[in-house]
């Protein structure tokens, strides 16, 4: 039972705020409120985020929308002054839809209907279906709409065009969209955009549904602010010491017998997990889940290298995710590749880190 226990905390690590995050939480937390707390009938800018696999966009959004709704819950006392009869028991501030694979039109407003459970007719048209959108959206009191996946879309399909110009007339109907992906800049997504840079948003012409639904949007542009979830780094002290800050908040969460206290921390073992995940936050989670798991099962009860040597990171088998789309990242080939291999190599790409020796009471005596 108490091995029960400490696997279900290793596989439970808590999401870790980095510099990274802080960034998108300021800017994704703050446009969503302000934007809930709008009257006027203008469009509502939305927030895109992009950054590669694995590194924790949307469950980063998924965070910060989650505290959005709990504040706005409570600001409002659980109840939606605007609710319709027979709705105000389903107040849903955020919405979450993942996009199709293969998005259409009506695959997108049927993704959006099912995530709120509404009736839908095999025989509604494409102009019924953003109706019941719309009115899903007001009769829940949605404010913000979040879209993952959305590289999905390959703007070389007709179909994907016209999924995006749907995407952003749902911007008129008075919610913050907020879209997640992999690499935005390069999927061409932003191909029609122009870059503001006095603001840092980007801005998109019209597009070619707005008024499909009946709500006549009052700006002929809509913008939306790019803001980047970066991997960490491992080349300047500062790059340095908060890739050690968030080891030692997973360090934390450890529930090995023989686990020193600087087990991911001391010696060259950030060096050694930077290398394994390229500082990619979800595969080092994998690592450390997968390598906890073993220590335990081999009672050797301690995260070494030689223990993680034996590790493989396999993320090609998540069906979950869209090779296609670069939602799988490139993992790092491991530093012994089987038992023939020789010792490490003296040679190091990186110099070893320095940042947290302690060189003692004799280094500031120079005359010693």
């Amino acid at each position: 039972m108490h091995d029960l226990h400490r696997a279900a905390t290793h596989a439970n690590l808590p999401l870790l705020q980095t510099p990274m995050t802080k960034a998108v939480t300021k800017l994704l937390h703050g446009r969503v409120m302000t934007n809930a707390l709008k009257h006027k009938p203008t469009t509502r800018a939305g927030v895109m985020v992009t950054g590669g696999g694995y590194q924790g966009k949307t469950e980063t959004g998924c965070e910060i929308l989650a505290t959005f709704e709990d504040t706005w819950l409570e600001l409002r006392r659980h109840l939606n002054p605007d609710a319709v009869a027979g709705a105000r028991d389903l107040h849903i501030p955020v919405a979450y839809v993942q996009t199709p694979v293969t998005a259409k039109p009506k695959s997108l407003c049927k993704a959006i209907l099912n995530f709120y459970g509404a009736p839908i007719h095999p025989r509604m048209d494409l102009p019924e279906l953003i109706r019941q959108v719309a009115a899903s959206l007001h009769d829940h009191g949605t404010r913000a709409l979040l879209l993952d996946d959305i590289t999905r879309l390959r703007l070389h399909r007709a179909d994907d065009q016209d999924t995006l110009d749907l995407i952003r007339a749902f911007m008129s109907m008075h919610v913050t969209l907020v879209l997640i992906g992999v690499d935005i800049p390069g999927s061409g997504l932003l191909r029609e955009g122009r870059h503001d840079p006095r603001t840092g948003q980007v801005i998109f012409p019209s597009s070619r549904q707005a008024k499909v639904h009946g709500l006549e949007a009052t700006q002929t542009e809509r913008r939306f602010d790019l803001v980047e979830l970066d991997h960490f780094r491992y080349d300047t002290d500062e790059q340095i010491t908060a890739w050690i800050d968030h080891l030692t908040g997973v360090e934390a969460q450890r529930r090995l017998m023989n686990a020193p206290s600087d087990m991911l921390t001391g010696g060259r073992m950030p060096e050694y997990l930077f290398e394994r995940t390229n500082g990619v936050v979800g595969l080092l989670e994998r690592l450390i889940e997968d390598g906890c798991q073993e220590a335990i099962d081999s009672s050797e009860e301690c995260l070494t290298e030689s223990l993680l040597e034996g590790i493989a990171i396999t993320v090609d088998g998540d069906t979950a995710r869209d090779p296609g789309a670069g939602e799988i990242p490139v993992v790092p080939a491991s530093v012994n590749s089987g038992p023939a291999a020789g010792p490490r190599s003296a040679k190091r790409k990186r110099p070893r880190n320095t940042v947290l020796d302690d060189h003692g009471p004799a280094a500031e005596n120079t005359g010693t």
